[in-house]
């Protein structure tokens, strides 16, 4: 509706022969989209779900929303699945938890408790666990658009950490 009012308000100060009118209304029309393409980029929390392939093109991680209402992940496919020195599906190896040594990589869950901040739209509070190496770091996930994200592993401040862009296998 709102852009039909500033068509119609375009029209009609085209009609008249003011050099100022012009200026105005082009003013206030750039005002007007750039204010509704704003509220049309917000992220909403539940647009992260989907299948994100990782930087380095070896996974894929489908993020999905928990009965709790938090965000998590698990790795749904690998680039290798199989281990090289074993002939079989990869296992979590370097867990730091010997028990949980024999879980298959395929299917673990590697992200997990993220909520949503609407202000900062970011994902938060969450952590990212990286089987090559058996480590959790604190994490946080936000948008660049509908289909990259941008995942920051870290260890205490998220100054000090290392940024990996994923990419949404289906495109929104």
């Amino acid at each position: 509706m709102k852009q039909l009012y500033i068509v119609y308000s375009i029209f009609t100060l085209l009609k008249s022969n003011n050099t100022m009118k012009h200026i105005l209304l082009a003013l206030v029309c750039l005002v007007a989209m750039a204010t509704n393409l704003s509220a049309q980029t917000k992220a909403k929390a539940d647009d992260i779900i989907g299948n994100w392939k990782n930087g380095e093109g070896t996974g894929i991680v489908k993020i999905y929303k928990t009965t709790s209402g938090h965000y998590a992940g698990k790795i749904v496919w690998l680039k290798e699945p199989i281990d090289p020195e074993t002939g079989k599906p990869k296992l979590d190896k370097r867990n730091p938890d010997e028990s949980l040594r024999t879980v298959p990589t395929l299917g673990l869950v590697n992200l997990k408790g993220f909520t949503f901040n609407e202000e900062e739209q970011e994902w938060q509070n969450g952590s990212v666990y990286d089987p090559k190496v058996g480590k959790e770091y604190s994490c946080k996930m936000k948008l660049q658009d509908a289909n990259t994200l941008d995942v920051r592993g870290y260890i205490g401040v998220s100054m000090f950490g290392r940024t990996d862009v994923w990419t949404r296998q289906v495109k929104k």
